[in-house]
């Protein structure tokens, strides 16, 4: 019987790699900072550390910055509605993934080109008290062909509750920053799931 894998993102704000070093390279990176500008000398040592870890590598909502540096691809928030990347981009290996919180919103993400989908909150968050659970979250995903991956509230205690969910894996904010160094995470992208 073939091994399906999780497939797991987590979310950096800054680039500390002391923090990021034992993280489990299976385990791709987004940065989004949305409070200052790109800076590109970063985004370059953040994907030198990825090549050299052997991850993947996405930049939040800077689709031409994220071409341009030949990065693994770009993450597109649910806020950003704009489709002028397509016109642009064309390269096989570079994958496009992006948020989403409703049906009118999953339709904006396949429009774009979504190789992923990440529908949150599946558990409950601070911003957002009201999580979508395991069976709403069904029923949403359901109105997609695109591979959906969970995001929002993913921690130990709820991960093996993904397993009903029908992602394809999850996304971390909080809690693989609070754990880089969590062997559980390494077993939990090995556990065949779905």
């Amino acid at each position: 019987m073939c091994k399906k894998y999780l497939n797991i993102y987590h979310f950096i704000d800054e680039f500390k790699e002391s923090d990021l070093i034992n993280l489990n390279p299976k385990i791709s990176l987004i940065f989004r900072n949305y409070h200052k500008k790109t800076n590109i000398e970063l985004i370059k040592q953040i994907k030198s550390f990825c090549k050299k870890t052997r991850r993947k590598f996405y930049l939040s909502n800077e689709i031409k910055t994220a071409y341009k540096l030949n990065l693994d691809g770009v993450y597109i928030p649910s806020f950003n509605k704009t489709f002028k990347h397509i016109n642009f981009i064309k390269r096989i290996n570079f994958k496009i993934i992006g948020s989403a919180h409703n049906v009118h919103e999953i339709r904006i993400k396949e429009k774009q080109n979504c190789d992923l989908i990440f529908l949150s909150p599946i558990f409950k968050i601070k911003k957002n008290k009201k999580p979508l659970g395991i069976i709403r979250f069904r029923n949403l995903k359901n109105f997609t062909k695109k591979k959906v991956i969970a995001l929002g509230g993913v921690n130990k205690k709820n991960l093996k509750l993904l397993k009903n969910s029908g992602a394809v894996g999850f996304a971390s904010i909080s809690h693989i920053k609070k754990r880089p160094g969590d062997k559980s995470l390494g077993r939990f992208i090995n556990l065949n799931y779905f």
